[in-house]
């Protein structure tokens, strides 16, 4: 009787723990109806996260059937409600609101996560997002309509709320997009509001210089030390009581892990992703392996641990994809490990700023590190092409495209 590795999710993790089971399986010549490799996801493509942000969000999406298909993995449509970790399986719901099980001898969870959006006045209904392609999708949507209405200063306004990673690349943009809505010659105005007394809080102190620079060269006003309180179809309320007038208003007030690891025993940590060990293992179940924004593993020998990104999702696709299919082959597993970090910051037009290790020293800034970050979201967070030798190459543990 075959057994499975089922994998739930197609984004940067789950695409590449699929790669990297099938690789292995390959490796040892194990046939694909020996060991069967299930993905299970809303649909055979990858969102291109990362790039949500830019303009044309409708465009940032890629393809995986052909691929999958080339290396021997089934894809499965549908989305995951439940995860059993005591009888290995899994319950999902398809397209037709049809419930069907699928079990596994190993599963990889790497469901990613979801904007967390707390209970603000208005926010659920007045407020947009870049988290998930139909969130950006109807932003833009939004943005171009402002055209059709009548001037005024809140029409030519976006507030941007939350100063982090996300919010700070979304800021950087809003000005060039709005004009393209408007006019070049519109007045417009960008403005992010962080609860924190300075941008970038979580990017720490190195590369806030650089930040500041670029928000001022590109009009992006910053209302420091305050939170929104409350969103309406006008705008926002702020936590001094002062407002602000927007006809559009951005969350990116930071992220959650899958809901989906609440149903599986183990620790969590504050955003809900599970603590793995160094094959990334969960190690209340020992059947399960998580990887991207559904685990919380250690990169390095300073405790460091990973954080809910692509650049970190890649690499544990890769190792929790090889780790479940080389525990059925009963071979060593590859311990996770990744002690290089960088950071690559966006700045709309006036550039990008690109930092190393933990203390995020400034390496490269403005034309240099956007030239950087358009390879990054060009070319490395794509997949490969559907070649079994392109795909396998990449899905090997510790790849890195910059070794290639």
């Amino acid at each position: 009787m075959s057994k499975q590795v089922v994998i739930v999710g197609a984004g940067f993790a789950g695409m590449y723990a699929a790669l990297a089971a099938a690789r292995l399986r390959d490796r040892h010549g194990v046939a694909p109806d020996a060991i069967e490799i299930v993905v299970v996801a809303p649909e055979a493509a990858i969102t291109l996260r990362p790039r949500l942000y830019e303009r044309a969000p409708a465009t940032m999406a890629a393809p995986l059937d052909a691929l999958f298909d080339t290396v021997g993995v089934r894809f499965v449509a549908g989305w995951v409600e439940a995860v059993d970790a005591a009888a290995g399986r899994i319950v999902l719901r398809d397209g037709e609101g049809r419930h069907s099980e699928i079990g596994y001898d190993r599963m990889v969870l790497a469901a990613g996560s979801r904007l967390a959006m707390p209970a603000l006045p208005g926010l659920d209904r007045f407020a947009f997002s870049v988290d998930q392609r139909e969130d950006a999708i109807a932003l833009d949507r939004h943005l171009h309509a402002l055209a059709e209405r009548p001037w005024s200063v809140a029409r030519n306004t976006v507030v941007v709320a939350g100063g982090g990673f996300t919010g700070i690349e979304t800021a950087a943009e809003m000005p060039a997009r709005l004009r393209v809505a408007l006019g070049e010659d519109r007045d417009v105005q960008a403005i992010v509001v962080e609860q924190a007394d300075a941008i970038g809080p979580d990017l720490g102190p190195g590369p806030r210089p650089v930040i500041e620079q670029a928000l001022d060269s590109l009009g992006v006003q910053r209302r420091l030390g305050v939170a929104v309180t409350a969103v309406d179809a006008q705008g926002i309320t702020l936590s001094d009581g002062k407002r602000i007038d927007a006809a559009t208003v951005i969350w990116t007030g930071g992220v959650r892990a899958t809901p989906l690891t609440q149903q599986i025993p183990g620790e969590r940590d504050r955003a809900g992703r599970l603590l793995v060990d160094g094959d990334l293992r969960v190690p209340g179940a020992p059947s399960v392996f998580a990887a991207g924004d559904a685990a919380s593993a250690q990169t390095d020998e300073a405790g460091h641990r990973t954080l809910m990104s692509c650049q970190h999702a890649m690499p544990l696709g890769r190792v929790a994809g090889n780790n479940a299919m080389a525990d059925l082959l009963g071979v060593p597993a590859t311990p996770y490990a990744q002690p290089r970090y960088v950071t690559c910051l966006d700045l709309g037009p006036w550039g990008a700023v690109l930092t190393e290790g933990w203390q995020r020293e400034v390496r490269l800034a403005g034309a240099a590190a956007k030239a950087l970050k358009r390879q990054i979201n060009q070319q490395w967070i794509y997949p490969p092409l559907a070649h079994r030798g392109t795909a396998f190459a990449v899905a090997e543990p510790g790849y890195h495209p910059t070794a290639a």
